[in-house]
């Protein structure tokens, strides 16, 4: 009983859609259909104050100023844009109230097609696959229902093109989780630089603080001696003592060189000469003769210039080599020994009074003497041009702790900007920052660097060409064809990378590219353009730009 009152059921709805089906005039989607439901009267859809009979529609005669009293035919076609104006009375409106020619596609998608494409001869597969576009036959041409071929073939390649997006929304998600790591990498760096540069401040204070004591007590610090023989003289002299002394040892290394030397020639000379005596002239080498007559030439030679008396020469160098002495030489003793100074007894007056009040007075005579100095009364010595180790000591460790919180702060700074840099949706393409991608374009390579550069690499060598260097985000609608490999910018609004800045063309403006972005499973250049002198056009697919979408019902699905 119940599947008999089931059957009913849809035998019921079967003959109300057959019945809805029918009661649309040619040409019309379920979506106007509204407007064809009357019996009585037919009002154009955008001037309903025009009324029309039933008759009258579809009648090959265009009676509405917006011509949708003829969906099905191809009557009203001068209304098109791209027509010329035609004179009309009144104020009414007279663009395209219908989308177009409307095809069932069973078995694929409905569509439409342009109004100029009814009963034009050809058969519009592509658009109205039913052929219902073509019911008029003209000029013997029958268009054949291939909508169950075209359909079965539009579904496997939606189906590849559906895996593909699947696979690309995968990969976003692994973008997106990839940009959120790295963000929270740069707000870990943030915080152990700040931890890092707070703790160093501190260091840096410390040792400045150091630093200005240490300076403070050296430019207090009293002037051992204000004579002739001040320090400096005693500098001095132990400065030339130790050159004296070096002067001394490298002599002697020279003299006992020449010794070594002498003896070495002297041992060369005797085996030459017993060399001449013993050889067998009747023996005809001509390399033995020629050692024998150039020992013959070096021995008269030596014996015409005689013998040298060397004696004076060493004994002059003995003179010299000799330790400087009391007597002999220099006095150093003299030089590097300084007499106590008047002021050098008045200050040490301190030694004989109690720790704490030595302390006191100390520190007493060393303000004073800043006071002197600040007001010009006495010369500073941290100015007399040899300053302390102390003093360099505790500079250098103020000044290297002040650097490396500059080096800090300003990592800092580039940490900071980078998290508001703009990345794009979900921060995405902070993943992809700096990763460049390819295109062989003939004679020459393109390259995209994300969040960097666009270039032009000549393959027969040379510089690169700058083409642009990003700046920011932004926007632009596109209405392109998608190919069969589903490669494509396609209709709508897509995200664009404005790259510009780049080298500037002769003669012309700096280079730009406009990179425009489609859904795509792995990133790559689609097509590269030049639009206008030196500026540059794009297609770039990425999974970076890719966005969910419901499933639509089945395409074969037959309409109600």
């Amino acid at each position: 009983m119940r599947r008999i009152d089931t059957l009913i059921v849809l035998s019921t709805l079967s003959t109300a859609a057959f019945a809805a089906e029918s009661s649309r005039p040619r040409g019309v989607s379920p979506e106007f259909a509204k407007f064809y439901k009357s019996t009585d009267s037919f009002s154009c859809i955008s001037n309903p104050e025009i009324k029309l009979s039933p008759s009258q529609v579809n009648d090959e005669f265009c009676d509405c100023p917006d011509g949708s009293d003829e969906p099905g035919t191809a009557a009203c076609t001068y209304i098109s844009e791209l027509s010329p104006p035609q004179p009309v009375a009144g104020k009414v409106n007279t663009t395209f109230a219908l989308p177009g020619y409307y095809c069932k596609n069973k078995g694929h998608i409905p569509g439409y097609v342009p109004h100029m494409y009814v009963n034009d001869g050809v058969c519009d597969y592509e658009l109205c696959c039913d052929g219902s576009d073509e019911y008029a036959g003209v000029g013997g041409v029958k268009c054949e229902d291939k909508c169950k071929e075209i359909g079965k073939e539009w579904k496997k390649a939606d189906d590849v093109r559906r895996k593909s997006e699947r696979a690309a929304l995968k990969r976003r998600v692994e973008l997106v989780n990839e940009a959120q790591s790295l963000r929270a990498g740069v707000e870990l760096s943030i915080g152990r630089l700040e931890g890092e540069i707070a703790a160093q401040e501190k260091k840096a204070a410390a040792l400045k603080t150091a630093y200005e004591e240490i300076e403070r007590r050296e430019r207090g610090r009293v002037v051992s001696s204000t004579g002739g023989k001040g320090s400096k003289v005693t500098i001095l002299a132990g400065l030339a003592k130790n050159r004296v002394n070096e002067l001394r040892e490298t002599l002697l290394g020279v003299v006992a060189k020449r010794d070594k030397l002498k003896e070495r020639v002297g041992e060369l000379e005797a085996i030459l000469a017993a060399f001449k005596e013993d050889y067998n002239p009747n023996f005809n080498d001509e390399g033995v003769k020629r050692a024998v007559k150039a020992w013959d030439d070096y021995a008269a030679q030596r014996l015409a210039a005689g013998e040298t008396d060397e004696s004076a020469e060493n004994r002059d160098l003995a003179e010299v080599v000799k330790e400087d002495s009391e007597t002999e030489g220099i006095n150093w003793a003299e030089w590097e020994t300084e007499e106590e100074s008047d002021v050098e007894a008045l200050y040490k007056f301190e030694e004989y009074l109690p720790g704490p009040i030595r302390d006191w007075v100390h520190q007493k005579l060393i303000d004073f003497r800043i006071m002197l100095v600040e007001n010009g009364i006495l010369a500073d010595n941290a100015n007399s041009g040899s300053e302390s180790k102390a003093v360099t000591d505790a500079r250098s460790a103020f000044q290297s702790a002040n650097d490396e919180v500059s080096t800090k702060s300003a990592s800092l700074g580039d940490l900071r900007n980078d998290l508001t840099k703009d990345y794009g949706t979900d921060d995405i393409f902070r993943a992809l920052k700096d990763k460049c991608i390819s295109k062989d374009s003939g004679e020459y390579e393109y390259e995209l660097c994300w969040m960097g550069s666009t270039k032009q690499k000549s393959k027969k060598g040379g510089a690169h060409t700058g083409m642009g260097n990003f700046v920011r985000f932004d926007k632009m609608v596109v209405d392109e064809e998608v190919s069969a490999d589903g490669k494509g910018l396609g209709k709508g609004e897509r995200l664009v990378l404005r790259y510009e800045n780049g080298q500037n063309c002769w003669n012309g403006p700096n280079r730009q590219t406009t990179v425009v972005l489609a859904c795509a499973e792995t990133d790559e250049i689609w097509k590269i353009v030049e639009e206008e002198k030196c500026l540059y056009k794009m297609d770039v697919g990425t999974p970076a730009v890719c966005e969910g979408r419901e499933e639509k019902k089945a395409a074969g699905k037959d309409e109600l």
